[in-house]
């Protein structure tokens, strides 16, 4: 361990609240202990779900992250990065590996360097894959799996993804055309020529105020609303009897929640609530579509951790498209 540096830099919070809560600071090296992988962090991103864990929102997301206080200091929720030191015991991974991981409740990842525990959920980067695409890849294509893994979907089935140039939305319909659907993805136009490249079949300008309006001949089995902005009720038209709505937020009053539980009792259209599960068959998912050539994120803007305030400023204006890269190391490429 003597090759590396005694003080590292690494993002630094106590308490919940706006990105002003936030600062770098410079911390002792973590030291892996048994079963633990110490990563060199080379790419990670700020995202929807770090912003709920920076603000401690939904309130009772506090319970799983630290209460009364954060559990972990440091933010981040993926990265992609090079190990370089393992705990005693049978490791995970060897040192110099490339490695990529997520954990929604945090792993400290803004940061130089972070310890990878046991249990979180890692894989190894393929081959010829970038750090900034396998650390782009996991958090969307993660809550993107569990908006498809809620419904029966087969090949040529019809659907809707609106919020398509968000990060859950992208991947969503990039994994739907994988698996043989037929994709309308709705964002601004002036996103178009990004999401274009994901596949789809048809794209709408979610800037028309006339675009749900227009739709009123058409019909789809599936409604993902990747960014929570609608509701069940704007959109129920639009599909079948069997047809599900599924979206990303709880909703006004909490009605997806609702709505969700309420749906074995419920005739017609149904709401399914993508309860994110099965994090371990995500990462393998993504680890062969990145490795196949069949996925490749989005990507918006490049941040380094100086300017972490700035980034998670710009997430949380809802302006980004697709993945907000942070690069914690400066000489890193």
């Amino acid at each position: 361990m003597q090759h590396l540096a005694l003080g590292v830099q690494s993002s630094y919070r106590t308490t919940y609240g706006p990105p002003e809560v936030l600062s770098v600071r410079e911390v002792p090296l973590p030291e892996p202990g048994p079963g633990e992988t110490l990563v060199r962090v080379h790419a990670a991103t700020v995202s929807r779900t770090d912003c709920g864990v920076l603000e401690g929102r939904p309130f009772v997301l506090r319970l799983m992250v630290g209460w009364p206080r954060p559990r972990i200091a440091a933010t981040g929720t993926d990265f992609a990065g090079e190990v370089v030191a393992v705990g005693p015991g049978a490791p995970r991974f060897a040192v110099g590996e490339r490695v990529m991981g997520f954990d929604d409740l945090g792993v400290g990842s803004h940061a130089e360097y972070l310890l990878l525990r046991a249990k979180q959920g890692a894989v190894q980067v393929p081959v010829d894959v970038s750090y900034e695409e396998a650390a782009a890849s996991m958090e969307g294509a993660h809550y993107a799996r569990n908006f498809i893994n809620k419904v029966p979907l087969k090949r040529g089935d019809k659907v809707l993804v609106y919020g398509a140039s968000g990060a859950i939305g992208s991947a969503a319909v990039a994994l739907l055309r994988d698996a043989g659907a037929v994709v309308t993805a709705v964002c601004p136009g002036r996103h178009h020529g990004a999401v274009a490249g994901l596949g789809p079949d048809h794209l709408l300008d979610s800037d028309d105020p006339q675009w749900l309006g227009g739709l009123q001949d058409r019909s789809f089995d599936y409604f993902f609303d990747a960014v929570g902005k609608l509701t069940f009720a704007a959109v129920r038209r639009l599909l079948p009897a069997d047809g599900v709505y599924a979206s990303s937020e709880l909703g006004p009053w909490s009605q997806n929640l609702l709505f969700a539980a309420a749906a074995p009792f419920m005739r017609g259209p149904k709401v399914r609530f993508p309860v994110p599960t099965g994090l371990s068959k995500s990462l393998e998912l993504v680890s062969r579509l990145l490795a196949d050539g069949a996925y490749s994120p989005l990507i918006d803007r490049h941040y380094v951790l100086a300017d972490l305030r700035e980034a998670f400023e710009y997430v949380a204006s809802g302006r980004k498209v697709g993945n907000v890269i942070l690069r914690p190391g400066a000489d890193q490429t």
